[in-house]
């Protein structure tokens, strides 16, 4: 009986160990996925000199992490640690959005830029795919059709 309770104790202490190794490798903040970009869309995000800015916003719709990349190929895959927090305490649910532009200012979105975000994810979330598929761009009229509508609308 001895034997079987010191066995027991023995892997309970060593079971706590391992999750508390586990959890302090981890590290509270921990993110991994990867950015996809629709065909469409593809020639522009990969064009020279363009940044993909991954950034992690809480619940408030406040910043707590970033991470840049210059000259994205997509898919992209990116990891985010500790190293890229902006604040010291990460909790409740995050919100993760993804910004492709040649300008370098976040939070504006310009002409010509890709923006995409994904569901509500945990600090510890991993394999997010987030589609980058908005832009603002250009309105141009439709090619190969006859007349023009607001010329032949207005008269």
């Amino acid at each position: 009986m001895k034997k079987l309770l010191l066995a027991l104790v023995v892997f309970s202490v060593l079971t706590c160990g391992y999750a508390w190794h586990r959890s302090v490798q981890e590290g509270r903040f921990n993110i991994s996925g990867t950015v996809v970009v629709p065909e469409r869309l593809a020639a522009l995000a990969q064009a020279d000199n363009n940044a993909c800015a991954i950034i992690v916003k809480n619940e408030a719709d406040v910043p707590v992490a970033i991470k840049r990349v210059v000259d994205p190929k997509f898919p992209l895959s990116f990891t985010m640690g500790e190293e890229d927090l902006l604040t010291e305490s990460v909790d409740g649910m995050l919100k993760l959005e993804v910004q492709i532009n040649n300008h370098g200012q976040l939070g504006f979105i310009k002409q010509g830029d890709i923006f995409g975000a994904s569901q509500e994810i945990k600090p510890t979330a991993k394999d997010i795919i987030v589609q980058a598929d908005k832009t603002l761009g250009r309105v141009q009229l439709a090619r190969n059709v006859k007349g023009n509508f607001f010329r032949t609308a207005a008269r």
